[in-house]
């Protein structure tokens, strides 16, 4: 070989390992962008469980409020108590429809973030219009129906951006951690609003309180979804090039599929109740101070802060891998017990027995929607299995709209179940509550019921 053509070889191969490092450069930097976009995704989808859980987790507050102070709407007081679960039922329910609208591909994929503001403005105009209400069915209307809407627009179609950001990283089994990373930041949410709706409704009336929640709802959501939370550009391109594309519905034919979904409306049921019913239990039967009675829905949330991203984790755990039913029927069976033993025994004056359920039925049903990102894991190795294409975001919004039927069953059961009950001062089971705590264990407890029947079918496959 000559001098020249040694020289010749040396140059081009240093140009080809100058292509090579230029193109590591470049898909660093993609990667880079891509997960910088992720964390603002992620930080946006945190963001957003202010404006569109805070309300209907702190209904409590109102509830005891609307209980305890003088009553200058007309109609019945009790009608109050089917806003809180009205409020997430319809959220819920509304879900699978709105899923369906944005999910990838679909024509109104391209329109997520001008959905997603006028859910914002529908709900900011529903919270101020309550505050102006002079019959009980006004603030059914306005917050447990129309700003339940508003608060679902903003959220399916976020929600399905949020799963697509993280489908399409390169590990996309972190979807279920960044499900229970914003979970946990709507168990934050939980946790903080009571006392803020507290101090506000005792210094201002709940009047003034619905205004100034409004301005907070519009303060968060507005800047949330216009500068966090991009659509994916694979969806805006799918929504154009594929208008009209059928949505693959043949998960609806796996078992699976209605095991989890028949979990999901019986837990549902009964995980509403407590949210509703904690704060005037606290005052009535246990003679609580109104800042206590407060204190226990706080604490009924918090625990969720851990519990959604420990369920997300034992969910896309590697090293100890658990099925879908198992991780489910963890939740469900505890916090069935705590249901059962610790407000079930509660007395006058037995704050601590109430603390406890608080904290240990917070924590174990609190997670359970955590779990559905195992659930969804499961469906799509079952479809690969039979070589079937899935949607995902379609999945989860079913997911969400069995958890909708599941809150307003709950709702609708819970004012003749507490005035089925028996007035009196022993354990919580004698008194008025009774029939409330006893469905909110069974309807718990029947969230796990997915593990009976895989231990069913391995049995007869034995």
């Amino acid at each position: 070989m000559t001098g020249n053509e040694d020289i010749s070889l040396r140059h081009h191969d240093s140009e080809q390992d100058a292509s090579f490092n230029s193109l590591d450069a470049d898909t660093r930097a993609r990667q880079r962008e891509a997960g910088r976009k992720r964390a603002l995704v992620l930080a946006g989808s945190a963001i957003l469980q202010l404006p569109i859980w805070g309300f209907a987790m702190a209904y409590g507050v109102f509830q005891e409020y609307f209980s305890s102070s003088a009553w200058t709407l007309a109609g019945s007081r009790d009608v109050t108590g089917i806003i809180g679960t009205t409020s997430n039922g319809v959220m819920y329910l509304s879900m699978p429809f709105l899923f369906a609208l944005f999910t990838r591909g679909g024509r109104w994929a391209r329109h997520r973030q001008s959905a997603a503001l006028c859910g914002a403005a529908l709900s900011c105009f529903s919270f101020l219009a309550s505050s102006f209400s002079t019959h009980v069915w006004h603030l059914v209307a306005t917050q447990g129906v129309l700003a339940a809407l508003g608060c679902a627009l903003v959220y399916s179609p976020t929600t399905l951006s949020l799963g697509e950001w993280y489908s399409e990283s390169s590990d996309s089994s972190n979807r279920a951690v960044a499900y229970g990373v914003v979970l946990s930041c709507k168990n934050i949410v939980g946790s903080t609003c009571p006392f803020l709706l507290r101090a506000l409704l005792d210094r201002y009336g709940f009047r003034v309180a619905l205004r100034v929640w409004t301005a907070l709802v519009a303060g968060t959501s507005i800047p949330a979804v216009m500068f966090l939370i991009p659509t994916p550009p694979a969806s805006v391109g799918a929504s154009a090039a594929h208008r009209g594309r059928k949505i693959p519905w043949h998960f609806l034919r796996h078992r699976t599929f209605w095991v989890h979904v028949v979990a999901i409306v019986f837990q549902s049921s009964g995980y509403g109740i407590p949210q509703t019913y904690l704060n005037t239990y606290a005052k009535e039967v246990t003679l609580l101070s109104q800042t206590s009675a407060t204190l226990l829905l706080t604490l009924f949330n918090i625990p969720g802060i851990v519990s959604s991203s420990f369920f997300g984790y034992l969910s896309d755990n590697k090293r100890f891998p658990m099925s879908a039913t198992t991780v489910t029927a963890i939740s469900a069976v505890s916090s069935a017990l705590a249901a059962f033993f610790f407000w079930g025994l509660t007395s006058q004056g037995s704050m601590a027995l109430l603390v406890l359920f608080s904290v240990t039925f917070g924590f174990f049903a609190g997670g359970y929607s955590a779990t559905w990102g195992g659930v969804i894991n499961e469906m799509e190795r079952e479809a690969a299995q039979r070589n079937e294409a899935i949607d995902t975001g379609m999945l989860y919004g079913l997911l969400n709209g069995a958890r909708g039927v599941g809150y307003v069953s709950g709702g609708l059961a819970g004012v003749p179940l507490l005035n089925a009950g028996t007035v009196g001062t022993s354990f919580g089971y004698g008194t008025s509550y009774g029939p409330l705590i006893i469905f909110t264990g069974l309807s718990s407890v029947l969230g796990g019921w997915g593990l009976l029947w895989k231990w069913k079918r391995l049995l007869r496959l034995a």
